[in-house]
Formats: structure tokens, sequence, C-alpha cells
């Protein structure tokens, strides 16, 4: 059995998109290719998972459009100081 990669985040901290963040075909109710998320939206973690296939940890964020999307590391940027 393979160790978990601990997460690097934690549920509750807020971030923003690190990039423009489009449907690869896994989010319902959207077209593939669909703009899900604008670079630089806010959001937070609300969730913490695991991807098993690449061993790594697997955010579900809720961003203030709404819409709440499974993002990787590499796609989230934490945000510091309190929130408004």
């Amino acid at each position: 059995m393979m160790d978990l990669r601990p997460p690097r985040f934690d549920w509750g901290l807020r971030v923003l998109a690190g990039d423009d963040i489009f449907n690869d075909g896994t989010y319902p109710g959207e077209a593939e290719g669909a703009l899900l998320v604008a670079k630089d939206s806010p959001g937070e973690i609300v969730r913490v998972g695991h991807h098993e296939e690449s061993n790594t940890p697997l955010y579900l964020v809720e961003f203030a459009n709404g819409m709440v999307v499974g993002c990787l590391e590499e796609e989230i940027l934490p945000v510091e100081g309190p929130k408004p």
C-alpha cells in the first residue's frame, strides 16, 4: 500500500484560482471546455480529499460565483489575512 501524500492546505482556507479553470468533462451540467472559474476568483476550501491514482491531495473549493470545483494544489493559491 502506498503512503498518502499529506495535503499542503486545510479546509476553511481562503484561496484564489491560480488560472482559469475549465470543465475537463467531469463537471456535471456544464459543457466540456466551459469556463467554470476565472483566474484570481476567490474561494474557500470546503473539503480535502485524495486522488488515489496520482496519490495527490484534491481540494473541493467553493468559489464566489457559486461553483464548487475539485482543484489540485497547483490550481489554487492561499490568501493571507482575515476574512472580509
